[in-house]
């Protein structure tokens, strides 16, 4: 390896063939055909798929919306199995997923379903004999903004919250997650959600996710403090006691610009130690989510075409605009850079993941089965906004008539809308990790180095290394082997041994075989000058045999259509897998750099067209009908000497 040497520790491995990446192959089931041939883990590791955010019926904000189904439920949802939805249908995953962590909130948490149970200590809550007769959406939301003030209420200060229930509870989410964790098959993790909202109602939440079977007696929540710091400081506690896990930040597209801040939470100045905490705590960020995708804003990446990408501009529960500054990666990434510039050590080199944020025990990934997220709220197309009226094929044009009285009219039609916001929620995400097996320890390390990928539904695949790697290297099968043993795979880092020497790249993606072919694969460069964030989009695969302009660095379009009469697809385009070795053009030695991988896959109907098919209408015009899917690689860091 003469051109980078790494920072990351490498491993020197057996040689292995290839053949636990191959397209062919479903990388989620690697581990279980080994250990079926009596092979152990995987040195060259698998692609495991899961959903790190799955909320219950002991979340308060899940009850109230009508779930009723328990960590249990949830557990075998992600194995295959049939749930109830709170309206009463079936939802059922196209395949099993590889792991999960339920992740209830850890404020209020079993408070509400106990209010419904005579003798418990949350019988007489304010609240709780409302929620004992509400049924409709409409009287629900009316018992969600009523919590409000015991959400925001600090520890000592809400006299009805009973820390026995909450205890109960997380005692029954842990006696869950260990009765059903198969290793070698299915891995499920202890964890929950810190739901901190910080200034007007600025999103900070993090999902806590455990490494193995210890936890503490009760989440440390928003009742105790909402400081994002102070959670970490209780984590290293934890860590003390033998007690190991890591946050993942959620929808900082939502978070006012206060995610990724250039100052603490009560706006001090950062500091390494600061840093030290916080990278120790949070190694990686969840990028895609059901309530918008987090990547970059058109605003923040003007010169990229795909940034436009199921944004929900918005902070969380509300119609308050985000900032997009500080609330999305592209943007922390490169704040990180200008802060070690400075002399500060990076405090946003993170990995990356995606989950569903389902409130239903159930994550809803595919464009053409969505049940949307807040269970009565949103069960129905009309309630969710993507048709109109009331729900029948059109509207009464007659505000008294609508089912709520709240309607919009600027989609351009003349039709009304339900006035909501959930229209412009996805059918996403997933988390995707290279894991040696598919056990707790495994994936909670893949996911500690930050080897780690997220994607918006589909079970893309992606490998992305740094190294001395030349064309023709992805086709040895000894690939894998060397690229672990010599150099650097997603989440680490690179250090120039020779200024005039360019990072070169090994980047491959897989096709998701029950979705669409893919159309190319890009790599998102970040780097520093001066103070100022520099990015730019290169395109490094090409579908259809098609090859990249070396003066834009795009493909050619590919010709890919959608009938959005029936939302078929063209058949006749698109690749099942794209791999190159991409050298940097543009690179400069003296500069910080960041890279990361995106992967899209050929266009199809989103959800909201789904809908409206269904329904028998046009699609919503200020709506996307059609979307990309898309996967994520976490970054790899390039460091001057």
């Amino acid at each position: 390896m003469n051109k980078l040497s790494t920072i990351a520790a490498m491993t020197t491995f057996a040689t292995l063939p290839l053949v636990a990446c191959a397209p062919s192959q479903d990388a989620g089931d690697g581990d279980a055909a080994a250990a079926e041939t009596g092979e152990g883990p995987n040195p060259t590791r698998n692609a495991y798929f899961g959903d790190l955010h799955v909320h219950t019926r002991y979340s308060f904000d899940a009850f109230i919306f009508g779930t009723t189904t328990d960590p249990n439920d949830a557990y075998e949802f992600a194995k295959g199995g049939t749930i109830k939805h709170p309206a009463g249908f079936d939802m059922k995953l196209d395949r099993p997923l590889d792991f999960q962590g339920v992740t209830d909130h850890g404020m209020y948490l079993g408070m509400l379903p106990a209010m419904t149970e005579e003798g418990s200590p949350a019988w007489d809550h304010p609240i709780a004999a409302d929620m004992r007769v509400a049924e409709e959406a409409d009287e629900r939301r009316g018992i969600f903004v009523g919590m409000r003030p015991y959400l925001g209420a600090g520890k000592g200060e809400d006299e009805h919250l009973n820390m026995d229930v909450v205890r109960g509870a997380w005692s029954r989410i842990i006696e869950a997650a260990e009765a059903h964790n198969d290793p070698g098959n299915f891995t499920t993790f202890i964890a929950y959600e810190y739901t901190s909202s910080g200034y007007e109602r600025d999103n900070l939440h993090r999902n806590v996710v455990f490494r193995g079977s210890e936890a503490p007696d009760a989440p440390f929540s928003r009742t105790d403090s909402q400081n994002p710091e102070d959670l970490w400081a209780t984590m290293d506690e934890w860590r003390d006691q033998g007690i190991d896990a890591l946050a993942i930040p959620h929808n900082p597209n939502g978070s006012g610009g206060r995610m990724f801040e250039m100052e603490k939470f009560y706006g001090d100045p950062l500091d390494d130690e600061y840093v030290s905490v916080r990278m120790r705590n949070e190694p990686i960020v969840e990028m895609t989510q059901v309530k918008g995708t987090s990547d970059t804003h058109p605003a923040l990446s003007p010169n990229d075409e795909w940034a436009d990408f199921e944004i929900m501009p918005y902070k969380i529960a509300t119609t308050i605009i985000s900032q997009p500054e500080g609330s999305y990666v592209r943007d922390a990434l490169i704040r990180g850079l200008r802060l070690a510039d400075g002399g500060l050590a990076n405090p946003y080199k993170f990995g990356l993941i995606g989950a569903s944020d389902t409130h239903v025990s159930a994550g809803s990934f595919q464009e053409d089965n969505y049940w949307s997220k807040v269970g009565i709220l949103d069960a129905e197309p009309h309630l969710r906004g993507s048709v109109p009226g009331a729900g029948a094929n059109q509207s009464t044009g007659d505000p008294a008539q609508e089912s709520d009285s709240s309607i919009r009219t600027d989609d351009g039609s003349g039709r009304t809308f339900r006035d909501t916001y959930y229209y412009t929620w996805g059918a996403s995400g997933l988390a995707g990790v290279w894991a040696e097996e598919n056990t707790r320890e495994s994936i909670f390390d893949a996911m500690r180095r930050k080897e780690t990928f997220a994607t918006s539904g589909p079970r893309m695949k992606i490998r992305f290394f740094a190294g001395d790697f030349e064309d023709g290297d992805l086709d040895d099968t000894g690939f894998l082997t060397r690229a672990y043993a010599e150099g650097v795979p997603m989440g680490g880092d690179l250090l120039s041994a020779d200024a005039g020497s360019a990072p070169t790249f090994a980047v491959w993606a897989m096709r998701d075989s029950m979705a669409a072919p893919l159309d190319r694969v890009q790599v998102i460069k970040g780097s520093s000058s001066n103070g100022e964030g520099v990015e730019m989009v290169y395109d490094v695969a090409c579908s259809d045999g098609a090859e990249v302009d070396p003066a834009t660095h795009r493909c050619p379009g590919n010709g890919a259509t959608v009938d959005l009469a029936t939302c078929d697809i063209s058949a006749d385009s698109g690749a099942d897998e794209l791999k190159a070795v991409w050298t940097d053009p543009d690179f400069d030695a003296t500069k910080r750099a960041f890279y990361y991988v995106r992967v899209l896959e050929n266009p199809t109907c989103r959800w909201s067209t789904w809908d409206a098919l269904r329904e028998g209408v046009e699609p919503r015009q200020d709506v996307s009908a059609t979307i990309q899917e898309r996967a994520w690689s976490s970054p790899i860091w390039y460091t001057p000497e």
